[in-house]
């Protein structure tokens, strides 16, 4: 009995196993990652870390993938969300209730964002009015400065600036990646959306916009 005692005592103090040193190690290496990015994103260096999000799915909807509009099957209640103007005005999204709105969340260092803006600016010319309105909201961390030299820089005319250099929009509509769009009601709630860049004033996206503004409601 005493040989027994003294063997588990000599395996003991031998300390943990090869194997369970390296899953220690394995969760240290994701421990101290998670911990990176997150401190990145606090810092506003991680924008470029956010990956396109997957495209989401409801009961009785199609199956629709990333460049997609989603149409869901019930429209959602979501958060009066804050943003601000060029001239710093805070704004809140309830200030467009009676109207369709197609909100653009969108980066200068988002080069998939960027590309599809001139779409969204012919969109908001072509289809803009009292019922229907594009706003086109930049995340950039560093304000209205670069956004403001892009929209110029592109003959963005018809779009008006906002920006909201906080992770809070992101958050409200639960979006992980860049660009994407979300279409409101004219109560304010969430009807589709679209994750990716789109043609925004191609005859097809355009028709189902018109949907929407006219009431209208297609299968797909």
């Amino acid at each position: 009995m005493k040989a027994i005692d003294e063997t588990k005592k000599g395996k003991q103090s031998q300390g943990p196993s090869p194997v369970r040193l390296g899953i220690y190690a394995a969760l240290g290496v994701l421990s101290a990652a998670s911990g990176f990015y997150t401190a990145l994103w606090l810092r506003g260096g991680g924008e470029r870390s956010l990956s396109p999000i997957v495209a989401e799915r409801e009961a009785g909807s199609a199956a629709q993938g990333v460049g997609q509009l989603i149409r869901r099957a019930e429209p959602q209640t979501m958060p009066d969300l804050v943003f601000s103007s060029a001239d710093g005005k805070p704004h809140h999204l309830s200030e467009w209730r009676g109207k369709v709105v197609l909100l653009n969340l969108w980066a200068t260092w988002c080069a998939p964002c960027k590309a599809e803006m001139p779409s969204l600016d012919r969109l908001q010319a072509k289809l803009g009015s009292d019922a229907f309105t594009v706003l086109a909201i930049s995340v950039d961390r560093g304000g209205m400065d670069k956004p403001a030299s892009f929209f110029a820089s592109n003959s963005i005319n018809h779009l008006t600036l906002y920006n909201d250099n906080t992770p809070q929009s992101l958050t409200d509509l639960r979006v992980s990646g860049l660009p994407v769009s979300v279409i409101f009601d004219k109560e304010g709630r969430e009807v589709a959306r679209l994750i990716g860049p789109a043609d925004w004033d191609g005859p097809r996206v355009t028709a189902q916009i018109e949907e929407f503004i006219n009431g209208r409601r297609s299968p797909g």
